[in-house]
């Protein structure tokens, strides 16, 4: 389980399924930033993970602030199912 900044919106939403260098993720939670008074483009900071973390997610058995973190710009995800 990692936080995936994505810089832009590729039109996900909370359990879209993602691809990122490779990597096939889960989203569990996106948080929109950036509308108002932000960036020049919105960015989504994700929650994401394989589909077997899903239990560990919905039972909050992680640390938040000790996930990894990446930021990766929206061209970059390859949107596999938009959502739920």
């Amino acid at each position: 389980m990692q936080k995936l900044i994505i810089h832009g919106d590729p039109g996900i939403r909370k359990g879209a399924e993602i691809e990122v260098d490779g990597e096939e993720f889960t989203v569990f939670s996106v948080h929109r930033q950036g509308d108002w008074h932000g960036p020049d483009r919105p960015q989504l900071w994700c929650t994401v993970g394989s589909p077997d973390e899903r239990e560990a997610y919905d039972r909050r058995e992680y640390v938040p602030v000790a996930l990894e973190t990446e930021a990766v710009d929206a061209e970059a995800v390859s949107v596999t199912k938009a959502r739920a």
